[in-house]
């Protein structure tokens, strides 16, 4: 458990910075991280780290496509979190 959730805070300060760096790439029109990138990271584990990001960097919060696909990732996730808390049961 605890290699979990070392995994879980690595994932999700990766992702934090990734998407900080992409910020300010974008600020300066230079290569950016692609958002499969992203959201890759996101889907393994660091939705809590780039949504993070997104909130306190403004970043990609005005691209609807970019919101709808992270909202399918969150809602993946959750649905997984829940089957996985009633298979416990």
């Amino acid at each position: 458990m605890e290699v979990l959730l070392l995994y879980f805070l690595f994932i999700n300060i990766l992702v934090f910075i990734f998407a900080g760096y992409d910020k300010s790439q974008a600020r300066k029109n230079k290569r950016r991280i692609p958002e499969n990138t992203l959201f890759f990271m996101a889907l393994t584990g660091g939705s809590p780290g780039l949504l993070t990001a997104m909130l306190l960097f403004r970043h990609k919060t005005s691209k609807t496509s970019f919101i709808v696909k992270f909202v399918v990732i969150l809602a993946i996730q959750l649905a997984l979190i829940i089957a996985y808390l009633n298979y416990k049961k």
